[in-house]
Order: C-alpha cells, then structure tokens, then sequence
C-alpha cells in the first residue's frame, strides 16, 4: 500500500477544507486534502451556491443605515433558532459567529479580494417578527462560485516547496490509532481501486452533513414532524454523514442534533441534472399563490416566502401529496421568479453589473424563458383552465378542477375589487411590509389581482421539498476540536464546517438566520487552524 505522510490530513474539498488548508499551509504546515469529487469540481456544494451571508455589523451596515450588533444579532439569533441554552457549544458558536463574523469572514474576505453587492437583503424575518429583526444578508459579488475559486487559487498560491498535496477521487474508509493516538487514515482511489495509506497526527474533517443521502436524512427525521413521501435533493451528493458514523464509531465522537435539518419548500428537477434526483430550489415568488395539490390555496395562513422557511418546509410535508404549485403570472414571475444558485444567477455569477441591473428593472425574462423551455414542471398558458389540464396532465391526474382553481383566483382577486381591502389577505400584508425595505422593493411586485389585464400569461410551477443542509453534526468546542461523550477533546481530530453542524454541532438551532452558511465553514475552519497552529 503506497503511503504519504504530512502534518495535516484534511478530508473533504469544500468551502471549510479549502480554508482549513489554506490557513495551514500559510502556518507552514504540510498538507494532504483528499476529496472524493473530480478535479473540476474540487469547491463541492460552494460551487453550486449563491453567496449569501449574514454578517453583523459590516459597513455596508453602517452605509446603508442599519444598526446591528453583536447583542441584537444574538438575540435574534438564540429566539429564532430556539437553542436550549444548556446546549453549550451550539450556545457559544452561535456566540461567536455573531462576535466574530465581521471581522473573521467579512475583513478577511475582502483582504482575499472578495467583494460583495451594495444591498442588504432581508431574509427570515419571523412570521411574527421573531427572525432578522433588521437586513444583514450580504452577497458575494461573483457568487460563490467565485469566492471557492478564489479560495482555491490562494491555497495553490500559498504551497510553496510541494507541502501540499490534493487527492481528487479518493475516499476514506478508516481513520487510523496508534499507541492510542490519531495516526491518520486509509483512502480509496475510487478510479483505480487503489489504497493508500495516509500518516498523519492532525485529521480535519471537513465532509459536509448528511443530507445528500435520503437514507441518512428519513432516518434522522424528527419523529413528530410531517415526512414527505418523495424529496428532491440539493445537497451534495457525498455528503452522506459516513465520516460522521466514521468518527464516532472508531474514535469516540459524538454525534447531535442530526434531526435539524435546513431544507427548502420550493424545489424542482433540475432539466440537466449533475447527479440522481439533482434538484433546483427556486426562490418562491412573494406575489404567487401557493397551492395543494388540488390547485387549492394552502391556508389559512397563506405560505409566503422571506419570513420562515423552516414552517414552510413543515406545512409543504404535511400536504397530502408529495409536492405543492407556485401560481403566478407573467408580471410576477419577470420580478420575483429567481433560483438560488451561481448556476442561474449569471449576471452575479460573471460580475455583469449593468446587465444585473437591467434585468432587475426591465424583469428577468431570460429566466423565465429559459425554465419555460427547459423544465417540464413549469407550465405556461393563456387561461387558467388551460393551466389546469396542463397540471393535471404533468401528474397524471384529475386533481386539478378547472372550476376550484378559477374560485381560488378569483377569491384571492376580490380584495382588490372597489370597495374592498387588500389588506385583509395575510398575503399581501406580508408582501406590503417587505416592500418597505428598498432592495425588496425592487425585487416584489406591488399587489394587484393575479387576472390583472395585461399581466398574463398564467403560470404554474410544481414545487417539492428539497434537502440542503445538515443543521447537526460532531460536537465541537470553540477550538474545531471533536469532543467524545465525555465532552473532551480526541487528540488530533478536528471538525469543520457543516460536518460541525457549523459549529458546536447545531450552532443554528432548529432554525437558521439564513447565510450563516458559508461563514460558519470560515469560521470553524480558521479556528481550527489557530488550534492546531498553536495560536489559539
């Protein structure tokens, strides 16, 4: 068996491995970073993801007016993710995120060169109020696409003397001890069958949660929440929490909170899928009606996009048929319809300004042409009984009455009729009290009667949950160390990234701020880093 020896072994080539081993080797360390990925695909999910981040108190903060701090961010924080606060290190990540995520991700990203889009989005409000009480979603201008590569170009950059060492297409299958110490692990070169032996007294691991495996996500879901019978995936396909039971089971680690899961409400197939069951989570329109199966609003609390994702996602698995439709017109759809994602955000992703403007005023009609064109779930027609036979021949039923979807649009429509008030309709309350943010604005329609002369054609899209990201994983300490039942450190074996739970395994809670993400794999990669470096 070949073998290769270096003062770090880092498995997995993520957005938190590319850090960990460019912050080695910058500490002079020798590193191997083994990914089970291609070549061209060594960044994993943070290639495919949009850029989004929630930071506290940067100065596009302060340019645009809006107070925050580490105190309201936490508070925001600890009441929308309900930590228990006898969870000690998910409390104390969360902690330091808020704390630090300024100065460890937001400076040190704009020292990489990084830069990000002059608005601050605001996401997860609360249905009541209990989310991001003010703006503090920030987006990598590039996308994050473009921040991984740049990542990846700095930690080539930084390897000087051939201390580092990437193997694409292998996979761990143990993690080895020797005279009761980490040793390192064995690897599989999944191309050639090949094993190789890899020495080394620091293992990070950076392998991303559990949900690109269904098996892994049914098996971990809560008992006392709705399941959904069928489920698209957008995670990344190897991150299917094998590392994880790895761990735990030949060294000790501990496992939590692998039941708390981030997913979306709102997914598609994607037309040219990079994997089995690959699918497409849009951003749902604000202005759409969501609907049942049977082309009936879902209500009474009508779903609306931008204020609880996590209760979106439970009240779309409680539905009786594994997926839902977004109802919506023309006019909605060039101003609101958008996929999260470098892949459909072009303009961001190549850093074309003047088009993205463009397209943000005159209507994204690129997009919705192109899913017209390409996706099989997204229908187009003059007339909602039209509409109508079009879904029910896309699901090979008669669920959809032509009658019952035409009462559902015309109840929604009669609060605009003379006389009546909007306002009565919790959807439009919603949508009104997101436009009084400016960058919302922009991006929602004013509201108006879905049969609107002129704002046709209908449209109707065929929505499924979709798993995304593990809001558990090991137990860590402040450090990226892995803790073992006893909550004590196992000598020489670190956790980053989602593999972390992003930080003490389950920073977020049951809930994210949204965008706490791709910072919290900087985050616990560089505390890792200082750790194993000695300063911290």
């Amino acid at each position: 068996m070949a073998t290769r020896q270096s003062d770090i072994l880092i498995i997995g080539g993520g957005l938190a491995g590319i850090v960990a081993a460019l912050e080695a080797l910058r500490a002079g360390q020798r590193v191997t970073l083994v990914d089970r990925d291609s070549p061209d695909r060594l960044g994993g999910l943070a290639l495919w993801a949009f850029g989004g981040m929630a930071l506290v108190g940067t100065p596009l903060q302060k340019k645009r007016g809006i107070v925050d701090s580490p105190q309201i961010a936490l508070a925001d924080w600890l009441r929308f993710g309900e930590l228990d606060p006898g969870d000690i290190w998910p409390m104390r990540w969360a902690e330091r995120y808020v704390e630090r995520s300024c100065p460890d991700v937001h400076d040190w990203l704009r020292g990489e060169g990084v830069s990000f889009m002059p608005a601050v989005n605001w996401v997860e409000r609360g249905r009541a109020g209990e989310g991001n009480s003010v703006p503090r979603y920030h987006i990598v201008w590039g996308s994050s696409r473009g921040l991984t590569r740049r990542m990846i170009d700095a930690m080539h950059a930084a390897d000087s003397a051939g201390r580092l060492t990437v193997l694409h297409r292998h996979r761990v299958t143990t993690l080895e001890q020797s005279a009761g110490r980490l040793a390192g692990a064995v690897a599989i070169n999944e191309v050639t069958g090949e094993e190789v032996r890899l020495h080394a007294p620091v293992i990070v691991l950076a392998t991303g949660g559990i949900n690109g495996s269904h098996e892994q996500v049914r098996a971990n879901w809560p008992a006392d929440r709705p399941m959904p019978t069928d489920m698209l995936n957008g995670a990344h396909p190897f991150a299917d929490g094998g590392l994880h039971h790895l761990a735990a089971d030949q060294l000790g680690a501990r496992i939590t909170h692998a039941g708390e899961m981030w997913n979306y409400a709102a997914g598609f197939p994607h037309p040219f899928p990079h994997f089995p069951g690959h699918g497409l989570s849009m951003i749902p329109c604000k202005s759409a009606l969501w609907l049942d199966h049977s082309g009936r609003r879902i209500g009474p609390e009508p779903l609306v996009t931008g204020f609880d994702t996590h209760w979106l996602c439970q009240r779309v698995a409680e539905q009786e048929k594994p997926w839902t439709w977004q109802l919506l017109n023309w006019r909605i759809a060039i101003k609101e319809f958008a996929i999260s994602g470098a892949e459909h955000n072009p303009r961001i992703r190549d850093r074309q300004f003047g088009r993205f403007l463009i397209e943000t005023l005159l209507g994204n009609h690129r997009l919705v042409r192109q899913m017209q064109r390409e996706s099989e779930d997204f229908l187009v027609d003059d007339t909602l009984a039209g509409l109508a036979a079009q879904m029910n021949a896309l699901t090979a039923s008669h669920d959809v009455d032509p009658a019952a979807l035409q009462a559902t649009v015309n109840r929604f429509d009669a609060h605009f009729a003379p006389g009546a008030n909007p306002e009565q309709d919790e959807q439009v309350r919603r949508i009104l009290h997101a436009r009084q943010w400016a960058p919302d604005r922009l991006r929602t329609c004013k509201p108006a009667p879905l049969q609107k002369p002129g704002a046709g054609p209908y449209i109707a899209i065929r929505a499924r949950l979709i798993t995304r990201k593990s809001l558990g994983g090991l137990r860590t300490d402040l450090r990226s160390r892995v803790l073992d039942a006893h909550d004590q450190p196992i000598d020489g074996l670190y956790c980053v990234g989602e593999a972390a739970g992003f930080g003490g395994g389950g920073a977020n809670g049951k809930r994210s701020l949204e965008g706490t993400f791709l910072p919290g794999c900087i985050l616990t990669a560089r505390a890792a880093v200082r750790s194993i470096a000695g300063k911290e």
